[in-house]
């Protein structure tokens, strides 16, 4: 049994910290809300009152949703406890924030990898996320073992912590495409009266059997986006941090100022706004009815 710290109780977090939990370690568990605490607690977690109480351990792991909210838990102040210890982050953040916390962690004595996720909740809950793995050989083997618990394949990138999230950030740029894709296509065959519910079946078993055209077709098709399993706030995010990441590096992105539309009309739409990010799939659903 390891002592390990798991910061992030969220949509994405709490299974994380559970599939720990049930491997048999001992979880220090923190959260900004505590609901989440309390609930992992009961399930065996240990709670703990301060982030650096979860970090003071010698592998920690945190799911925070943004830049500003990982560097400003993250701090030097509280991981002062864990020199000699690893810490990795596995939500989507930008480069420019995973590389300010590898230094932060550097100064403070602590390894650090970028390690995304992914895989949506109930692949969480599952313990079968793909981990994209951005840091040392020596570091990522530490983690691995608990790697293993919650994910079904770790994929070692690179030793620089922006390239694992530069990879997460354009495979949930391609995850756009297809949200969109499959809504555009239910769309035009639904004009010549093919179901919409026939429509994902045809793709997803001919050409676009992949997880992300099974996991949203059908919430496409029905038109229903709950739970929210990654809000359009989060998908917006990313879009930028895509965009981002092209201006970065002098790429073009001819379909990002479609997607920025759609984002922002969507969260504009009360009837939209508090949905799962597939939703911006019911613009063009509407708009070809209306």
């Amino acid at each position: 049994m390891t002592t390990i710290g798991f910061l992030g109780l969220g949509t994405m977090g709490a299974p994380m910290a559970r599939r720990l939990v049930q491997a048999g370690h001992e979880v220090r568990v923190w959260n900004r809300s505590p609901e989440p605490v309390r609930a992992l607690a009961e399930e065996g977690a240990v709670a703990v009152e301060r982030p650096f109480e979860a970090l003071s351990t010698p592998v920690s792991l945190s799911m925070f949703a943004t830049d500003d909210v990982c560097t400003s838990i993250l701090t030097a102040e509280n991981l002062a406890g864990a020199r000699g210890g690893v810490h990795a982050t596995m939500a989507s953040i930008s480069p420019d924030a995973a590389l300010a916390l590898h230094a932060t962690c550097a100064q403070a004595g602590v390894a650090y990898v970028a390690s995304p996720v992914l895989g949506r909740p109930v692949v969480a809950e599952r313990g079968e996320l793909n981990i994209l793995a951005g840091g040392a050989d020596a570091d990522v083997d530490r983690l691995q073992p608990f790697y293993d618990a919650m994910g079904s394949r770790t994929w070692r990138l690179s030793p620089d912590p922006a390239v694992a999230v530069s990879a997460k950030i354009a495979v949930n740029y391609s995850i756009m495409h297809a949200i969109q894709s499959l809504a555009e296509s239910i769309t035009l065959l639904e004009r010549v009266g093919v179901p919409a519910a026939t429509v994902v079946e045809l793709l997803g078993e001919t050409l676009f059997g992949g997880v992300a055209h099974r996991g949203y077709g059908a919430a496409i098709a029905e038109g229903s986006y709950r739970p929210t399993f990654f809000s359009l706030e989060l998908g917006r995010k990313d879009l930028r941090l895509a965009q981002g990441l092209a201006e970065q590096h002098g790429a073009r992105l001819p379909m990002a100022g479609v997607f920025e539309e759609l984002f922002a009309a969507a969260l504009a739409d009360e009837s939209l706004a508090d949905r799962d990010w597939a939703a911006i799939a019911e613009l063009t659903r509407r708009s070809a009815t209306g």
